[in-house]
Formats: structure tokens, sequence, C-alpha cells
């Protein structure tokens, strides 16, 4: 019965332990994985319709230090000379990823109702400026990330962007507009 009782506390260990996550790793440890992941699209783009979506990183690897260059871009390339789109406060979204932490990135915005006017062939770009969020019930590695990462900006990493434009089109007042959300995938390394 004692085997039984010490072989359950060991797996019992084990599973607690691995259920942890990898969040509590230092820079230092994520440099050490870094060469493990490979950056494939520092930039994407997407077309639905009249739209083309792009989200870019101008590098595939930063300096530790450095000041990431992230941004997105809504292009009109339809028939009209301009349209007039609705989104929140900005039609762009930049959840991110820090894959070898598995630590996620929120991007809140404020949701008002807001018009921009987009003239056909010329992008709106909107630049990524920060975000991060976290609350005292969070893991204490989760919230000392956030602190670094808000009062830094990216710590060494390999980050994985999911973004996404988010938008509608009025129509005829008595229609619903057309609704669109295109996403995209970036990826670049902080060493």
């Amino acid at each position: 019965m004692k085997k039984w009782l010490v072989f359950i506390s060991i797996l019992a260990f084990f599973v607690i332990g691995s259920g942890c996550g990898t969040e509590g790793k230092s820079s230092k440890d994520v440099a050490g994985e870094l060469d493990q992941y490979d950056v494939q699209n520092p930039n994407a783009e997407v077309k639905e319709g009249d739209f083309v979506y792009r989200l870019v990183s101008e590098q595939k690897v930063y300096p530790n230090g450095q000041s990431v260059t992230l941004y997105g871009e809504l292009e009109y390339i339809g028939n009209e000379q301009e349209i007039t789109i609705q989104h929140a406060a900005s039609p762009f979204y930049f959840p991110i990823e820090e894959k070898i932490r598995g630590i996620d990135i929120p991007y809140p915005m404020p949701e008002p109702l807001v018009t921009t006017t987009l003239n056909k062939d010329e992008p709106l770009r909107v630049n990524y400026t920060g975000s991060g969020a976290y609350s005292e019930q969070d893991k204490k590695a989760y919230i000392e990330f956030m602190k670094d990462f808000i009062e830094n900006g990216f710590p060494t990493g390999y980050y994985v962007v999911n973004g996404y434009a988010d938008f509608m089109v009025p129509k005829d007042p008595n229609l619903e507009p057309d609704k669109y959300h295109l996403k995209a995938q970036v990826e670049f390394k902080v060493k």
C-alpha cells in the first residue's frame, strides 16, 4: 500500500508540475531555445472582395531592446473612388503569442462605432503601439512577463501575431452592413 502512495505522490507531482506551463522561463532560458524556431512569414496579405489586408513585421529578427515595428494596412481596391467603413477604435487588432513561454498578449480595444473613409488604392496604415494586460489573479510568471513587456517592450522570444481587420461597410440604411473579418498571421523573433 505504501508503494502505491509513493507512486501516486510522484505521479501527481509530475502531472501538477507539467500543468504549470513554461511561462516562468527567463529570457536567458528562452534565448537558448530560439534557434529551434524559424521565422517563415514576417508579412502577410489577404484579399477579400474589394479589400486587401496586410500585416507586416519590418524585420524577421529584432535585437533585444530595439523597438518592434509591426503594422496593419487596409486598402480599398474596388470601383468607387472612396468608400466608408465602420469599426471599433481601429479596424486593426494585434493579438500576440510568445510561443516558447506560451504567453498570450491580449489586445483590448475600446469599441465605439467609428467611421473612416478609404480612398481607392491608398492604404490605411496603423502601427502597433503596444498592448498587454494582467490582473492580480494571474500567475506570478505571467504578471512578471506582462510588467516587463508593458514597461520595456518585447522581451527575448519567438512571437506570432494573429492579426485581423474587423469592419463593416454600410449600405442602404434599411439593410444590414456587409461585415468583414480578414485574418493574417506573421512571426518574428527578439534576440
